[in-house]
Order: structure tokens, then sequence, then C-alpha cells
């Protein structure tokens, strides 16, 4: 196949919930990833951030760096500051040779937020877009010139978290604005993931496969959880357990030759989900949906 797996270690352990998952070693997530088959793992919370201290890591249990995830204030800062800021990240990405890095603008975002409904996620004004945009593009053409290509994630409680924000976001950035398409924060956000595919396919540098449990979903929304307590609630599962339409998803990827990384990314609470057990779900799901759109 030209795509490769992957996996975000939220299944493990989680970022925004470090309680979530504390007791477990990364050493345990990196065997329980190779175990279920993943070639790849991106970032987390547990990991070394230097190349001489997280190769040998890697190494051990045979996985690749993917990428990792970095939250941006480009809407506060400009793009020299933002670079600063990113410094020891990007250094680290390039060194263990990831091609993309995953990125997200966070001025704003209520994500982390426990108690702040999603439905005060922040918006972006006119003004707001003609400030990010073009800082997001050159953001895009600097880290370029460092081999990674900027994968912007759209995210719920963030101020790109819908379709329209995405296609917004594509049509005032060139190429060097890459997109990572996340199917279940697309899904969350009430938008096609089907749809965004066809469209920006070109624009795709990175995927998350992110699955969603329709009624979790609709039970969060018409209670109007914050983002984290709809996790723990359940709205996210692994590809191939949720409502997420994957063989439509994938196509317009494979028909426009992607060939990067899938990176199964479902954070879910792991006292509820086993995480080798969604782990070998995942992988086993995904490879079968990779196989049937990539060959």
């Amino acid at each position: 196949m030209a795509v490769r797996l992957g996996i975000n270690p939220l299944t493990w352990t989680n970022d925004d919930m470090p309680e979530l998952g504390a007791e477990t070693p990364l050493e345990t997530c990196l065997a329980e990833a190779k175990l279920a088959g993943f070639a790849g793992v991106e970032l987390g919370n547990k990991f070394p951030r230097t190349p001489l201290e997280l190769r040998p890591v890697l190494a051990r249990h045979g996985l690749d760096l993917v990428s990792g995830w970095y939250g941006s204030r480009l809407l506060e800062r400009n793009v020299e500051a933002e670079l600063a800021e990113a410094e020891p990240h990007i250094a680290l990405l390039a060194a263990l040779g990831c091609t993309v890095m995953v990125h997200a603008e966070v001025s704003r975002a209520i994500h982390g937020e426990r108690t702040t409904p999603l439905s005060r996620r922040p918006m972006l004004s006119d003004a707001d877009w003609a400030v990010l945009a073009p800082r997001m593009a050159e953001m895009g053409r600097r880290l370029k010139a460092r081999g990674l290509h900027l994968a912007y994630h759209h995210h719920m409680g963030t101020v790109i978290e819908s379709e329209a924000e995405v296609d917004r976001l594509m049509a005032s950035t060139g190429p060097e604005v890459g997109l990572l398409f996340d199917t279940g924060h697309l899904t969350f956000a009430g938008g096609d993931p089907v749809a965004v595919a066809q469209r920006h396919a070109a624009r795709i540098v990175h995927v998350h496969c992110k699955d969603i449990r329709r009624d979790m979903m609709a039970e969060a929304k018409a209670r109007d959880l914050p983002f984290l307590e709809a996790v723990l609630a359940g709205v996210f599962t692994v590809p191939g357990d949720g409502c997420v339409d994957y063989a439509a998803a994938l196509k317009p990827l494979a028909a426009s030759g992607y060939a990067g990384w899938l990176v199964v990314e479902a954070e879910q609470d792991p006292a509820k989900a086993h995480p080798l057990t969604y782990a070998r779900m995942g992988h086993d799901n995904l490879a079968h949906l990779a196989r049937s759109a990539f060959g």
C-alpha cells in the first residue's frame, strides 16, 4: 500500500486529561502499538523531546515517529515569535524524519476547558481571518524550508472547527498550508467527511482516523457538553466502530495519490476502553479499509 498506519498515544494516555492513563508507562504504549500492528506513533506527553533521547526509545520498538501536535497562537503573535516558540518541536520532528507537523490554532480555544460547553467555542471575525490566513501561509512556507508540511488540524472547540471554516482556510491559503483530514472532528462539527475529502483531496497531507458513536454525539450536542466531557462519555472510537463511512471518505484520497500516514486517533477513557483491544480493532479495521481504498 502507498499509505502507512500509525496511532496516537491518546489510546493509552491523554494529553488534555493527564489523569487518564497516568499510570501507564510510555514503554507499554509503544510495545502495545507495535503489538497491534502499527508502523509508527505520534507524540504524546510522556515522550522524550530531544532526538538523542527519543530515537533509541522508538527504535527499541521498531516504530517511526509520525508527527506531533503543535498549538499555535498566530492570532496573538507574529510568525517570527511563533517559530521561536515552536523551534524545539520543529527540530525534533525534522531530526526524526517526519514530513508533516500537526498544527492547530489554539488562540481562544476551549477544547481543554472542562466546564466550557462547545457552544461557546470561539469564532473568527473577518478581521481575524485577515490576520490568521497570511500568518498561517507564511508559517507553512517557513516549515517547508525545514522539510515539514504544515498539516492544519481542524478541531472541536477551536477557531477552525466546521466544514465551512475548513473551506475558508483552504481558500484563504495556498498549498503551503496542508490539511489534516480528521474524520471524527468533522463529523462531530456537523460536517461531511466525504464531501471535504472530495473537495480538498489535493491539499490533504495527513489523516486522523477517529470514528464517532452517533448516539453519544447526539447526546453530547443535546446536553451541550464541554469537549473533554464528550470524550469521557465515549463520543469517539476507533475506525469501523462508529458511523463514519471510511470506504467513501478514503476513496478521494486514493484517487488523488495520497501516500502519507493514516493515524488512529481515538481518545477514550482507558478504564472503559481497553487500550490494546481498541488499538488492535482500530488497526485491523483500518488496514482492511486502506487495502480496499488504496490497493
